[in-house]
Order: C-alpha cells, then sequence, then structure tokens
C-alpha cells in the first residue's frame, strides 16, 4: 500500500515555530535525531494510524522575505540551536519545500505585525472575503500540485490583538454577507485564515492567543464542512507548570495567596507582544487558569517583557505564596528557561498527526482531547494538565 502524503501548511512559515519543525520532520524522516519531546511517540500510543515524518510535504504563507532553509539557519546563528551536521543532512528538503511557499496575505492587520512586513510580493486584501478567496487558491494549488491526500493548516503566526465580536459572528447567516464588506472587520486575520482553511475542507490548528476558529459562525462552519479543528495558545513553558503544580495546591488543601510570573523573552514573538494591544491577548491567555484550578481567585499577576538579546529563549520566574496549617504562611519558587521553538515544534507536529487522523477519522468540530497541548483549549474547560492528559489517553485508546 503506498504511503499517504500529508500537506502541512504553515501560517508564519519563516518563523522559528514553522522552520523548526520543517527541520524536525526532515530530520526525523532521515533518522537524524530521536522523537524526544513529541507526545504521539510515546510507547502508550504506539500502533495508531499517525502518519510517519516522511509523508509530510510543506508549505506556508509569510509577509516577511525568506524560506525554511533562511530561516533555520538565522535561527541557528541567532539563538545557537540545532546543528551544523543536521542543517546540512536536512537542506535539501528544506529547499524543495521552501518552493511551496507563498506570500501572506494582509487584512486589516496591526502597527506591530505590519512593521515585520518586508516582502514587495506581499498581498493586501480589502476585504474578509478577498483575503479568504486568495489563501485559498494558494492551499488549493499546493494540494494538486503535491498530490496530497490530506493537508493541515496550522496558524504559527504573530499573537493578535484582542477581536470583539459583534452579532456577525454569531452564525455563518450573519457572517457570510459581512465578509465583502470594506470595513469594519468581519474576521480578525486569524479567522480569516480558519475560515479559509475549514471551508476548503482542511483542519485547522490554532498555536496561538488569535481567535483563529473559536467564533461562533466558525464553529458551525467546522460542522457544515466536516472539519476538526484544535487550539488555542500553545502550552509551553510558565503556563504548562502552573497546570501541574496549581492541582497539587488543590489536592492538598495548601491555599494560594498569590501568584507571580515574570516572563521575558526575545525572537519576533517577543518583538509583536511588545506592543500593548498584542500583549494583551497573550496576558489573559496565561493568566486564565488559575482560578478554574484551584476553584478561587488569588492575587496574581503575569508580565511579558521583549528582551532582545534573548532571542529564541524563554525564562519565567514564578512566585507562590501560600498558606499552610495553623496559618503559616510559605512560598515556592521556580525558573523555567526554555528554547521557544524548540519546546513548540514537536507538538505542532504531535497536532498535526492528531489533526489528519481526526479527520480519516470522520470527526468534526473542536478536538477536546488535545487540552493537553493548549493554555485556552477550544471545546473544553479542563486546565489540570493530568486531567487533560487523561482525555488524550482515553481517546487514543477508545479508537484502538
Amino acid at each position: 500500500m503506498a504511503q499517504r502524503r500529508v500537506g502541512l501548511w504553515l501560517i508564519g512559515a519563516c518563523g522559528g515555530v514553522a522552520s523548526t519543525t520543517a527541520l524536525g520532520l526532515s530530520a526525523l524522516a532521515r533518522g537524524h535525531t530521536p522523537t524526544t519531546g513529541m507526545v504521539t511517540a510515546l510507547p502508550q500510543f504506539r500502533g495508531h494510524d499517525f502518519d510517519e515524518p516522511a509523508a509530510f510535504v510543506l508549505g506556508g504563507h509569510d509577509i516577511r522575505k525568506g524560506n525554511f532553509v533562511t530561516a533555520a539557519r538565522e535561527l541557528h546563528e541567532r539563538a545557537n540551536v540545532f546543528d551544523e551536521r543536521t542543517l546540512a543532512a536536512c537542506a535539501g528538503d528544506l529547499e524543495t519545500w521552501s518552493a511551496n511557499l507563498r506570500p501572506g496575505v494582509v487584512y486589516r492587520p496591526n502597527a506591530a505585525i505590519t512593521a515585520l512586513a518586508d516582502r514587495g510580493d506581499m498581498r493586501r486584501a480589502n476585504t474578509a472575503r478577498e483575503a479568504i478567496d486568495a489563501i485559498q487558491g494558494d492551499l488549493k494549488a499546493f494540494k494538486a500540485a503535491n498530490k496530497l491526500d490530506q493537508v493541515v493548516v496550522v496558524n504559527a503566526a504573530s499573537t493578535e490583538p484582542p477581536f470583539e465580536a459583534t452579532d456577525e459572528q454569531k452564525s455563518l447567516e450573519l457572517l457570510v454577507p459581512a465578509l465583502d464588506r470594506p470595513a469594519p472587520a468581519a474576521l480578525p486575520t486569524s479567522g480569516v485564515y480558519a475560515f479559509a482553511a475549514i471551508d476548503a475542507g482542511l483542519p485547522y490548528v490554532n498555536m496561538t492567543p488569535s481567535r483563529g476558529a473559536t467564533l461562533p459562525a466558525l464553529e458551525e462552519l467546522a460542522r457544515k464542512r466536516g472539519v476538526p479543528h484544535a487550539g488555542q495558545d500553545l502550552k509551553t513553558g510558565e503556563t504548562l507548570i502552573k497546570s501541574v503544580l496549581a492541582p497539587m495546591f488543590a489536592r492538598r488543601n495548601l491555599r494560594v495567596l498569590s501568584w507571580v510570573g515574570h516572563n521575558i523573552l526575545g525572537n519576533r514573538d517577543g518583538q509583536v507582544l511588545n506592543d500593548p494591544d498584542n500583549k494583551v491577548s497573550k496576558v489573559k491567555s496565561k493568566d486564565l487558569l488559575l482560578a478554574e484550578l484551584l476553584g478561587y481567585k488569588p492575587q496574581s499577576h503575569v508580565s511579558i517583557e521583549y528582551i532582545e538579546s534573548l532571542d529564541d529563549w524563554k525564562t519565567a520566574w514564578d512566585h507562590i505564596h501560600f498558606e499552610g496549617f495553623l496559618g503559616t504562611k510559605m512560598m515556592m519558587q521556580f525558573t523555567w528557561q526554555g528554547c521557544d521553538s524548540l519546546l513548540a515544534a514537536p507538538l505542532v507536529i504531535d497536532l498535526v498527526r492528531l489533526a489528519a487522523l481526526a479527520q480519516r477519522r470522520g470527526e468534526s468540530g473542536p478536538m477536546p482531547h488535545t487540552a493537553c497541548f493548549f493554555k485556552s483549549p477550544v471545546g473544553v474547560t479542563e486546565h489540570d494538565f493530568g486531567k487533560q492528559f487523561q482525555m488524550l489517553e482515553d481517546y487514543l485508546v477508545g479508537i484502538k
């Protein structure tokens, strides 16, 4: 039986997460790296019909110059990640996939994101419909040219400012006419890409805090088209630790009085989050789960600061002040440091494998079993990492 050919279309293809995902898939297919960091490679998940790394063909959109080769090389030089042997061994694959990259479609972006754009052939859309048509044209051409059985679309672009929904986003009936209107925006850019993917019958995964497919009209579209989707805001650092530690305090009946987290990071994600409007979405996502996990809202503070010299490395310092027996106040502190793209990339591969599998099984709408990957999981309110992971195990056991 011939191996399936699965397309991975990356929004923000020249960013650190996307280029690291491309390099990782090539390295895995060529046997140059183990599967460390990939959840779907755990022993208990063996035997499932997951697509192998060699099955993937990559493409994507970006509003910046470059390709998978230059982006991976730049990340290597700036952040001191990867090694020359891996870069050299995978260069051919990255060059081949780079031929599938297309200029991004810009629809009412904010200043922080516009400042990153440097492609002369970048396309500007006056309406959401114009943007959707352009995006779908690229997706259909990618699938046809590469003879792909499936295509999964992943949003790995920069975080958007919050988007305040109106009545128009509550149903497809109200949204569709608004797509042809020049202003105000019928959808945020992430929603435009989500609409384009889902309407074309392609699974959509949102790695960012941006709205993506979470608006009711897009949920309706996913059900109507029979398309699975997952998101939002990948959980790779401080919030991952919170989702493990907060249940411990709750189950030991230790009352958290305050939880303060300071985050510093470089790279383009940090640059975009340095804009106050964009930062609001991320801070809200990172601070949301404490009250849900503890059953009450302690005093909390989350800060995110852009430190250019750190590049793709991020650090979180957290201070937890809690009360124990006989009213004794105690504290816990931790430091988390990691390379942003290397933490995220294996999870991108996991989620693409899970989304492709879900589509082959005829599933549609949110994928609640992927909650353990996200800060604000779509389709579920559970934030306890242990319980979230059990949901993934139960799902995969149930379909084996």
